[in-house]
Protein backbone atom coordinates (compact mmCIF):
# COMPACT_ATOMS: atom_id res chain seq x y z
CA UNK A 1 0.00 0.00 0.00
CA UNK A 2 1.58 3.66 -0.92
CA UNK A 3 1.60 6.45 1.71
CA UNK A 4 -1.63 8.54 0.07
CA UNK A 5 -4.00 5.08 1.23
CA UNK A 6 -2.52 5.95 4.74
CA UNK A 7 -5.73 7.61 6.56
CA UNK A 8 -3.45 10.35 7.53
CA UNK A 9 -4.72 13.53 6.86
CA UNK A 10 -8.25 12.05 5.38
CA UNK A 11 -11.61 12.90 7.27
CA UNK A 12 -12.08 9.34 9.10
CA UNK A 13 -15.01 7.57 10.87
CA UNK A 14 -13.81 6.52 14.53
CA UNK A 15 -14.67 2.79 14.26
CA UNK A 16 -17.22 1.51 17.54
CA UNK A 17 -16.10 -2.21 17.53
CA UNK A 18 -12.27 -3.96 17.58
CA UNK A 19 -10.49 -3.77 13.78
CA UNK A 20 -6.70 -4.41 14.07
CA UNK A 21 -7.53 -4.19 10.22
CA UNK A 22 -7.20 -0.22 10.50
CA UNK A 23 -3.48 -0.34 11.24
CA UNK A 24 -1.27 1.08 8.49
CA UNK A 25 2.64 -0.19 8.54
CA UNK A 26 5.12 2.13 6.27
CA UNK A 27 7.94 0.52 5.37
CA UNK A 28 11.48 2.00 7.03
CA UNK A 29 13.74 1.25 4.07
CA UNK A 30 12.61 3.67 1.92
CA UNK A 31 14.30 6.58 4.34
CA UNK A 32 17.34 4.49 4.93
CA UNK A 33 18.37 3.96 1.53
CA UNK A 34 17.79 7.63 1.18
CA UNK A 35 20.62 7.65 3.83
CA UNK A 36 22.86 5.24 2.06
CA UNK A 37 22.09 2.64 4.38
CA UNK A 38 21.59 -1.18 2.80
CA UNK A 39 19.11 -3.67 4.11
CA UNK A 40 19.45 -5.01 7.39
CA UNK A 41 22.98 -3.16 8.08
CA UNK A 42 22.30 -0.43 10.53
CA UNK A 43 24.98 1.48 12.53
CA UNK A 44 22.67 1.78 15.69
CA UNK A 45 20.77 -0.04 18.19
CA UNK A 46 17.52 1.70 19.17
CA UNK A 47 13.82 1.74 19.55
CA UNK A 48 10.48 4.15 18.94
CA UNK A 49 8.97 4.86 22.59
CA UNK A 50 5.30 6.03 21.69
CA UNK A 51 3.09 6.82 24.87
CA UNK A 52 -0.33 6.87 24.49
CA UNK A 53 -2.65 8.61 26.38
CA UNK A 54 -6.37 7.59 25.17
CA UNK A 55 -6.58 3.77 26.14
CA UNK A 56 -10.08 2.64 27.06
CA UNK A 57 -12.44 -0.83 26.89
CA UNK A 58 -15.24 -2.33 28.43
CA UNK A 59 -15.17 -4.28 31.66
CA UNK A 60 -17.49 -7.16 31.90
CA UNK A 61 -20.20 -5.18 33.96
CA UNK A 62 -20.00 -2.43 30.72
CA UNK A 63 -18.09 0.43 33.00
CA UNK A 64 -15.34 1.53 30.88
CA UNK A 65 -11.73 1.61 32.28
CA UNK A 66 -8.89 3.72 30.95
CA UNK A 67 -5.31 3.43 30.69
CA UNK A 68 -2.31 5.15 28.75
CA UNK A 69 0.26 2.93 27.49
CA UNK A 70 4.11 3.08 26.75
CA UNK A 71 4.44 1.17 23.43
CA UNK A 72 8.22 0.05 22.14
CA UNK A 73 8.62 -0.36 18.51
CA UNK A 74 12.28 -1.92 17.55
CA UNK A 75 13.91 0.31 15.30
CA UNK A 76 14.75 -3.38 13.34
CA UNK A 77 11.59 -3.89 12.66
CA UNK A 78 10.66 -3.63 8.81
CA UNK A 79 7.61 -1.00 9.23
CA UNK A 80 6.70 1.66 11.70
CA UNK A 81 3.09 2.30 12.08
CA UNK A 82 1.33 5.44 10.56
CA UNK A 83 0.20 7.17 13.12
CA UNK A 84 -3.19 7.93 12.71
CA UNK A 85 -4.07 4.61 11.56
CA UNK A 86 -2.59 3.55 15.53
CA UNK A 87 -5.36 6.38 16.96
CA UNK A 88 -7.99 4.99 14.66
CA UNK A 89 -7.05 1.76 16.49
CA UNK A 90 -6.79 2.05 19.78
CA UNK A 91 -10.22 4.04 19.42
CA UNK A 92 -11.76 0.55 18.47
CA UNK A 93 -10.96 -0.96 21.43
CA UNK A 94 -13.40 1.57 23.02
CA UNK A 95 -16.23 -0.72 23.12
CA UNK A 96 -14.76 -3.91 23.30
CA UNK A 97 -14.99 -5.86 26.19
CA UNK A 98 -12.01 -7.34 27.86
CA UNK A 99 -11.43 -8.73 31.12
CA UNK A 100 -8.82 -7.04 32.50
CA UNK A 101 -5.97 -4.62 31.37
CA UNK A 102 -3.78 -7.24 31.03
CA UNK A 103 -5.52 -9.13 28.49
CA UNK A 104 -5.59 -5.75 26.68
CA UNK A 105 -2.04 -5.47 26.70
CA UNK A 106 -1.73 -8.54 24.90
CA UNK A 107 -4.26 -7.89 21.92
CA UNK A 108 -2.46 -4.71 21.19
CA UNK A 109 1.18 -6.24 21.47
CA UNK A 110 0.09 -9.39 19.22
CA UNK A 111 -1.88 -7.01 16.37
CA UNK A 112 1.17 -3.83 16.51
CA UNK A 113 3.78 -6.64 15.98
CA UNK A 114 1.76 -8.71 13.83
CA UNK A 115 1.86 -5.03 11.65
CA UNK A 116 5.29 -3.81 11.89
CA UNK A 117 6.80 -6.89 11.62
CA UNK A 118 8.60 -7.03 15.09
CA UNK A 119 8.26 -7.54 18.82
CA UNK A 120 6.24 -4.81 20.52
CA UNK A 121 6.40 -4.59 23.56
CA UNK A 122 3.70 -2.61 25.18
CA UNK A 123 2.83 -1.68 28.80
CA UNK A 124 -0.60 -0.53 30.40
CA UNK A 125 -0.25 2.17 33.14
CA UNK A 126 -3.03 3.79 35.30
CA UNK A 127 -3.70 7.45 34.86
CA UNK A 128 -3.14 8.17 38.74
CA UNK A 129 0.86 6.97 38.41
CA UNK A 130 1.84 9.14 35.27
CA UNK A 131 4.92 10.34 36.94
CA UNK A 132 6.70 13.92 36.97
CA UNK A 133 7.57 15.81 33.73
CA UNK A 134 10.78 17.47 33.50
CA UNK A 135 12.42 20.46 31.37
CA UNK A 136 15.45 18.45 30.59
CA UNK A 137 17.27 14.98 31.90
CA UNK A 138 20.15 16.22 34.33
CA UNK A 139 23.72 16.61 32.86
CA UNK A 140 22.45 18.01 29.06
CA UNK A 141 23.15 21.56 28.52
CA UNK A 142 20.86 23.75 26.26
CA UNK A 143 22.34 24.88 23.10
CA UNK A 144 19.04 27.11 21.96
CA UNK A 145 21.12 30.34 22.93
CA UNK A 146 24.23 29.88 20.93
CA UNK A 147 24.86 32.62 18.84
CA UNK A 148 23.81 31.83 15.50
CA UNK A 149 24.43 33.83 11.76
CA UNK A 150 22.59 33.65 8.50
CA UNK A 151 20.05 30.94 9.79
CA UNK A 152 18.67 29.15 6.64
CA UNK A 153 15.34 27.02 7.20
CA UNK A 154 16.42 24.13 4.88
CA UNK A 155 18.07 20.71 6.25
CA UNK A 156 21.65 21.70 5.62
CA UNK A 157 23.91 19.05 6.95
CA UNK A 158 26.85 21.04 5.88
CA UNK A 159 27.08 23.15 8.20
CA UNK A 160 28.00 21.03 11.07
CA UNK A 161 31.49 21.87 12.26
CA UNK A 162 33.67 20.54 15.19
CA UNK A 163 36.99 20.66 16.54
CA UNK A 164 39.88 18.15 16.90
CA UNK A 165 39.26 17.97 20.97
CA UNK A 166 37.81 14.83 21.78
CA UNK A 167 35.29 14.95 24.69
CA UNK A 168 31.92 13.45 26.07
CA UNK A 169 29.01 15.93 26.20
CA UNK A 170 25.10 15.79 26.71
CA UNK A 171 23.02 18.19 24.79
CA UNK A 172 19.62 19.38 24.21
CA UNK A 173 17.93 21.59 22.07
CA UNK A 174 14.47 22.49 22.32
CA UNK A 175 14.09 23.58 18.81
CA UNK A 176 13.89 20.67 16.51
CA UNK A 177 10.81 21.32 14.52
CA UNK A 178 9.87 19.01 11.46
CA UNK A 179 6.56 18.99 9.05
CA UNK A 180 4.71 15.78 8.60
CA UNK A 181 5.00 14.20 5.05
CA UNK A 182 1.64 13.54 4.48
CA UNK A 183 -0.76 16.79 6.45
CA UNK A 184 2.45 19.08 6.08
CA UNK A 185 1.38 20.02 10.11
CA UNK A 186 4.22 21.00 12.62
CA UNK A 187 5.54 18.44 14.98
CA UNK A 188 7.89 19.65 17.38
CA UNK A 189 10.34 18.15 19.80
CA UNK A 190 13.52 18.29 22.22
CA UNK A 191 16.57 16.96 20.64
CA UNK A 192 19.36 15.28 22.98
CA UNK A 193 22.48 14.34 22.10
CA UNK A 194 25.23 12.57 23.98
CA UNK A 195 28.37 11.71 22.67
CA UNK A 196 31.84 10.75 22.71
CA UNK A 197 34.30 12.33 19.71
CA UNK A 198 35.49 15.49 18.34
CA UNK A 199 33.90 18.58 20.21
CA UNK A 200 30.87 20.05 18.33
CA UNK A 201 30.78 23.57 17.46
CA UNK A 202 27.26 24.53 19.49
CA UNK A 203 26.45 27.41 17.11
CA UNK A 204 26.64 25.01 14.04
CA UNK A 205 24.96 22.37 15.76
CA UNK A 206 21.76 24.79 16.44
CA UNK A 207 21.88 25.98 13.20
CA UNK A 208 21.56 23.01 11.96
CA UNK A 209 18.55 22.01 13.86
CA UNK A 210 16.78 24.63 13.12
CA UNK A 211 17.42 23.79 9.11
CA UNK A 212 14.47 21.13 9.88
CA UNK A 213 12.28 23.79 10.52
CA UNK A 214 10.26 23.13 7.50
CA UNK A 215 11.67 19.65 6.29
CA UNK A 216 9.27 16.88 5.90
CA UNK A 217 9.74 13.76 7.60
CA UNK A 218 8.47 10.97 9.75
CA UNK A 219 9.58 11.60 13.36
CA UNK A 220 11.36 8.03 13.33
CA UNK A 221 13.36 9.25 9.95
CA UNK A 222 14.54 12.68 11.58
CA UNK A 223 16.50 10.99 14.05
CA UNK A 224 18.23 8.41 11.37
CA UNK A 225 18.85 11.04 9.60
CA UNK A 226 20.57 13.34 12.61
CA UNK A 227 22.55 10.13 13.63
CA UNK A 228 23.36 9.25 10.19
CA UNK A 229 24.84 12.69 9.91
CA UNK A 230 26.84 13.03 12.92
CA UNK A 231 28.19 9.37 13.28
CA UNK A 232 29.23 9.44 8.80
CA UNK A 233 30.99 13.16 9.51
CA UNK A 234 32.71 12.86 13.31
CA UNK A 235 32.78 9.29 13.43
CA UNK A 236 32.44 9.65 17.48
CA UNK A 237 33.67 6.79 19.70
CA UNK A 238 29.80 6.75 21.19
CA UNK A 239 26.85 8.42 19.94
CA UNK A 240 22.98 9.02 20.89
CA UNK A 241 20.40 10.83 19.51
CA UNK A 242 16.80 10.81 20.81
CA UNK A 243 13.47 12.99 20.15
CA UNK A 244 10.98 13.44 22.43
CA UNK A 245 8.10 14.81 20.43
CA UNK A 246 5.15 17.27 21.52
CA UNK A 247 1.86 14.86 21.55
CA UNK A 248 -1.05 15.18 18.75
CA UNK A 249 -3.75 13.44 18.22
CA UNK A 250 -3.54 11.33 22.01
CA UNK A 251 0.01 10.36 21.09
CA UNK A 252 3.46 11.51 21.46
CA UNK A 253 6.78 9.91 19.53
CA UNK A 254 10.00 9.48 20.98
CA UNK A 255 12.38 7.20 18.52
CA UNK A 256 16.43 6.66 19.96
CA UNK A 257 19.30 6.00 17.74
CA UNK A 258 21.98 4.80 19.74
CA UNK A 259 25.98 3.14 19.34
CA UNK A 260 25.61 1.62 22.54
CA UNK A 261 23.34 -0.72 23.62
CA UNK A 262 21.20 -0.66 26.86
CA UNK A 263 20.26 2.96 25.75
CA UNK A 264 16.37 4.30 26.60
CA UNK A 265 14.32 6.90 25.37
CA UNK A 266 14.71 8.56 29.10
CA UNK A 267 11.91 10.55 31.09
CA UNK A 268 8.88 11.86 29.58
CA UNK A 269 9.39 16.14 28.96
CA UNK A 270 7.27 18.66 30.51
CA UNK A 271 5.92 19.46 26.88
CA UNK A 272 4.21 15.93 26.73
Amino acid sequence: MALNDAPLGKTSEYPDSYDPSLLFPVPRMENRRRLGLEDGRWPWFGEDLWQAWEISWLRPNGVPQVAWAKIVFPAASPSIIESKSLKLYLNSLNQAIYTSGEQVAEVITQDLSSACGGAVQVSLLSVDESGEAIGRPGGFELIDDELVSSVVYEYSPDVLTAGEEVVTEHLCSHLLKSNCPVTGQPDWATLLISYTGPKLDRAALLRYVVGFRQKQDFHEHCVETIFTDLMSRFVPDSLTVCARYTRRGGLDINPWRSTETGMDAGPRLIRQ
